[in-house]
């Protein structure tokens, strides 16, 4: 009889995630997402294998009917090829489909909604980014968010302690 065996998660693929822009859902109320392909060069797929990203103060910018990454910080790795251009904070194409892409167009210019990238991670080997459509909290609503976090970390120390 054989014992079943865990596949082993490979380097690239699966759902790992590779980073986290966790200020996002404190300072927008995400109404929806969307998964979104990256168009990236070759270095800046290796050094996201090695976790040199950030996706804190960046954007979804909508120009020319097409959605672009802007402000992501990529940096190079070291051994980076030197005939290509490094830029590590250049716009990154998004990938959408066209039907996703008028929704979140309508949504934005219309509505007054804001596109948030909230999480960039791989599956089935490719990169993938999350991208939230929402609108900014005002400041009552962030508190209000932080005391009801507060409150239920509260219950959870009261209920085990008994």
């Amino acid at each position: 009889m054989m014992s079943k065996q865990k596949k082993s998660n490979k380097k690239g693929s699966g759902g790992s995630r590779i980073t986290e822009n966790r200020r996002a859902r404190y300072d927008y109320q995400i109404e929806e997402n969307f998964e979104a392909g990256l168009s990236l060069m070759g270095w800046e797929v290796k050094s996201l294998r090695d976790g040199r990203v950030q996706l804190n103060d960046t954007y979804v910018m909508i120009r020319n009917g097409e959605a672009w990454l802007v402000a992501c910080q990529i940096t190079p790795l070291l051994s980076a090829s030197t005939h290509v251009d490094t830029n590590p904070t250049r716009a990154r194409k998004l990938l959408l489909h066209r039907r996703e892409l008028n929704k979140l167009i309508g949504m934005v210019e219309r509505k007054g909604y804001t596109l948030v990238p909230l999480a960039m991670y791989w599956k089935n080997g490719r990169v993938k980014l999350d991208v939230g459509l929402g609108k900014g909290k005002k400041e009552y609503d962030k508190r209000a968010t932080e005391k009801a976090r507060d409150w239920s970390r509260d219950k959870q120390r009261i209920m085990r302690r008994g």
